[in-house]
C-alpha cells in the first residue's frame, strides 16, 4: 500500500501546494486525486508566479484582458479564480462527503495588503463571493494586522486559511482572532461553521539555522516547532471554551504544516511528513515531496524515533544561542516579504505577456 494512502487513513489529509493550468488540462490533480489520496489545494503568490512564468498555458488569456485594459492585478485574480474554481469542483465530492472537513482549495489575497486589516477584510469578501465556491478558503496572513482582519472575515461568513504561522505563540493569536470570530456570530445568531485553517511553515526554520548548529541538530527545529504547535492544539480542542463553541455547531480550526519540502538534499525527501503525520491535521507538500511519498509503502514511527521531547529539542538549541521567539518574528517578517516580492514578479510577468512569444521578466 501506498504511503499516501496510509497517511489518509491515519487521519491526516494530504493536499497539494501547487497549482497550473497544465495540471487541471492533462488531468494530473484528478489523478493525484483518484491515486495518491490527494483531499485538497494550496497556492500563494509564488507558486502562481511560476506557473504563469513557466507556462505559455495563460499566454493568450492575458494577452486578451491586457487588451481590453485591465490591471495585472485584475488579471491575476481572474485567472488564479478560473484555476481554483476548476480545482475546487474536482474536490467538491470530497467536501460533500466529509460534511466540509476536506475538499479545500486556498486563494491568498494580495501580499501587499499584509499589514492593512480593512483592506484585508475588503478582498477576503469580494474573492471569496466572485468564486462562489463553498470550498474555498481565503488566505490571510498572520500577522499583527492580520489577526483583526481574520476575527473580521470569520464574523462574516469567510473561510479563512491563516498563513505564515511559524511558532506556537503565533498560531494561538491566529487560534484566539478565529475563536473571536466565531464567538461573534454565535452571539449575532449566526451559524457557527465557518470553517478555517491554520498553516504552520515548517522547513524555513531548518534553513534559517542550518549553519549555526551542529550535526545532530540540523532538521530538527522545524519538527520540533510543529510538536509543540499540535499540543498547543490539542489543549485548545479540550478546553471549555472551545467545548462550548463547539456544542453550538462551531467547526474546529485544523492544523495544516506547511512549507514541508525537504531543502537539505542529505535530507530524506519525506522527513517532514512523516515526522508531522498527526492525526487530525493536515499536510500541504510540493509535487516532488508528494512524488517521493507515493514511492513508499510505509510511514515508519510518527514520533520522535529517539525519544526526544520538542522541548527537549527546543531547550538544547537555546543553549547554543538560538533565540526562537525573535527567529519566529524574523520568518513571519521574511515570509511576508517574499510572498510581496513574488507578487511584484508575479505582476512583471504578466505585463510582460502583452504580445505573442513576449519573454517573462
Amino acid at each position: 500500500m501506498k504511503a499516501t494512502t496510509l497517511l489518509h487513513d491515519l487521519g491526516q489529509s494530504l493536499w497539494l501546494d501547487n497549482i497550473t493550468r497544465d495540471l487541471l488540462d492533462r488531468g494530473t490533480l484528478k489523478r493525484y486525486i483518484d491515486e495518491l489520496s490527494v483531499t485538497g489545494l494550496t497556492s500563494n503568490p509564488t507558486i502562481f508566479e511560476q506557473a504563469i512564468k513557466n507556462s505559455t498555458a495563460y499566454d493568450s488569456d492575458i494577452r486578451g484582458k491586457l487588451k481590453d485594459g485591465k490591471s495585472a492585478e485584475q488579471i491575476f485574480f481572474e485567472l488564479a479564480l478560473a484555476d481554483l474554481t476548476r480545482a475546487a469542483d474536482l474536490f467538491r465530492p470530497i467536501y460533500d462527503r466529509t460534511n466540509g472537513v476536506d475538499g479545500w482549495v486556498s486563494l491568498e489575497v494580495s501580499p501587499l495588503l499584509a499589514h492593512d486589516t480593512a483592506a484585508t477584510v475588503a478582498a477576503a469578501k469580494d474573492l471569496f463571493a466572485r468564486a462562489n465556491r463553498p470550498n474555498l478558503f481565503i488566505k490571510i496572513p498572520g500577522t499583527k494586522e492580520g489577526l483583526p482582519a481574520i476575527e473580521e472575515a470569520i464574523f462574516a461568513g469567510v473561510p479563512v486559511n491563516v498563513t505564515l504561522l511559524f511558532s506556537r505563540e503565533q498560531y494561538l493569536a491566529a487560534a484566539e482572532a478565529f475563536l473571536r470570530g466565531i464567538e461573534g456570530r454565535i452571539d449575532a445568531g449566526l451559524k457557527a461553521n465557518v470553517a478555517s485553517v491554520a498553516s504552520v511553515f515548517i522547513s524555513r526554520w531548518d534553513t534559517a539555522i542550518k549553519d549555526k548548529v551542529p550535526a545532530e541538530l540540523r532538521n530538527r527545529l522545524g519538527i520540533a516547532i510543529a510538536s509543540r504547535t499540535y499540543d498547543a492544539s490539542r489543549a485548545l480542542l479540550s478546553s471549555p471554551r472551545w467545548e462550548h463553541i463547539y456544542s453550538a455547531g462551531a467547526w474546529p480550526q485544523r492544523l495544516l504544516w506547511a512549507s514541508t519540502g525537504v531543502k537539505d538534499l542529505s535530507a530524506s525527501p519525506v522527513l517532514y511528513v512523516k515526522a508531522l503525520a498527526s492525526p487530525f491535521t493536515i499536510n500541504t507538500m510540493p509535487e516532488g515531496t508528494l512524488k517521493a511519498l507515493a514511492e513508499q509503502t510505509e510511514l515508519g514511527s510518527t514520533t520522535a524515533a529517539d525519544g526526544v521531547s520538542c522541548e527537549e529539542v527546543l531547550a538544547e538549541l537555546t543553549d547554543i544561542g538560538i533565540d526562537i521567539d525573535a527567529l519566529a518574528d524574523r520568518l513571519q517578517d521574511e515570509g511576508t516579504k517574499s510572498f510581496a516580492k513574488s507578487w511584484s514578479s508575479l505582476m512583471a510577468v504578466i505585463a510582460s505577456k502583452r504580445e505573442p512569444g513576449a519573454k517573462a521578466a
